[in-house]
C-alpha cells in the first residue's frame, strides 16, 4: 500500500473549457456538463490517456450564456445521450448529473420536477452502461440521496456536498462516497469531514472552482489542500488521507484501476 501515498485522485474536475497543465495528482476524473463540452474532454482524454480519464453527463444547470443559466429539461438531453453511447467504453463515469435546487435556478415545482426526470434517465443509464454517477447536489442533498436510492444507483460519488452532514450519513448507509474540495479550509463542509468515516471520502478539485482561496482559480494540485486539511480535522497523518482516498477513488469508480498501481 505505501505506493499509494504519494499518489492522489482528483475525483471531479472541469477542465473542458479553460486551459489547465498536468498537475501533481496520478490521474483527473473530467466531468462534463452538456453535450458541447463532451468532444473537448474526449479530446483531453486522448491527449492525456490514463491521466485524465473522462466522466460524461448533463448537468441540472444549463449555461445560456456567461450571464444566463437555467434549470435542466429532458430536451437538454436529446443531443447527449448519443454522444454517451458513442464514448461509453471510454467513461469512468456518468457526470455531472444530479439536482439544484438554488432558488435562482429551480424556484417552481416544475422546473424541480424536470431535473428530477433528466437525473433518473441518467441514473437508468450508468445502470445500464455499468457506470458509476458522479453527482451535484447543491441546495438538495436530502431529494438527491433520496431520488438515488429510489432508482437503485450503485456507484455514487457527491461532489462537493453543501447538505447537512446527517443527511450525508444517509448517502453513507447506501455505501455513497463523498469528495471533498480544497475549500473545504474556509468552510462548513468541515462538519462533515468530522462526521464522515474517512473510507468514504475522495478528494476533488472542482477546478477552476471551491479553491483555498475565494475567486482565485483552482487548480488540481489543490487536492493537496484538502487532504492536509481532513488529515488536521481527523488527527491522522496525511499520508493516510492520501492512501484511502485513493483507494476509495478506485471503489467508486473501477476503471481507476487500470491506470493506478495500488
Amino acid at each position: 500500500m505505501a505506493a499509494a501515498a504519494a499518489r492522489l485522485v482528483d475525483c471531479h474536475c472541469h477542465l473542458a473549457a479553460p486551459c489547465f497543465l498536468p498537475a501533481a495528482v496520478a490521474a483527473l476524473v473530467v466531468v462534463a456538463e452538456h453535450a458541447g463540452e463532451f468532444a473537448r474532454v474526449a479530446e483531453l482524454a486522448e491527449r492525456f490517456p490514463g491521466f485524465v480519464l473522462p466522466c460524461l453527463g448533463v448537468h441540472p444547470v444549463q449555461d445560456l450564456s456567461p450571464e444566463e443559466q437555467r434549470s435542466v429539461t429532458l430536451k437538454d438531453l436529446d443531443a447527449a445521450l448519443p454522444l454517451i453511447e458513442h464514448y461509453k467504453d471510454k467513461l469512468v463515469a456518468i457526470g455531472e448529473v444530479g439536482l439544484d435546487f438554488t432558488p435562482r435556478f429551480a424556484s417552481s415545482d416544475e422546473q424541480k420536477e424536470g431535473q428530477r426526470q433528466v437525473l433518473i434517465k441518467q441514473v437508468e443509464l450508468a445502470r445500464r452502461l455499468d457506470l458509476p454517477l458522479n453527482v451535484h447536489s447543491r441546495s438538495a442533498g436530502r431529494p438527491t440521496i433520496n431520488l438515488l436510492k429510489e432508482q437503485g444507483a450503485g456507484n455514487v460519488l457527491l461532489h462537493a456536498f453543501d447538505g447537512k452532514p446527517s443527511v450525508a450519513m444517509e448517502g453513507v448507509k447506501a455505501g455513497y462516497f463523498f469528495s471533498i474540495p480544497p475549500s473545504v479550509i474556509r468552510s462548513e463542509q468541515q462538519k462533515l469531514v468530522k462526521l464522515l468515516p474517512l473510507e468514504s471520502i475522495c478528494l476533488e478539485s472542482d477546478s477552476p472552482a471551491l479553491g483555498p482561496e475565494k475567486q482565485v482559480r483552482n487548480e488540481p494540485k489543490n487536492i493537496y489542500v484538502a487532504a492536509e486539511c481532513i488529515a488536521k480535522i481527523k488527527r491522522i497523518p496525511i499520508e493516510e488521507v492520501i492512501e484511502v482516498t485513493t483507494q476509495n477513488a478506485v471503489k467508486v469508480f473501477p476503471r481507476l484501476q487500470n491506470f493506478l498501481r495500488i
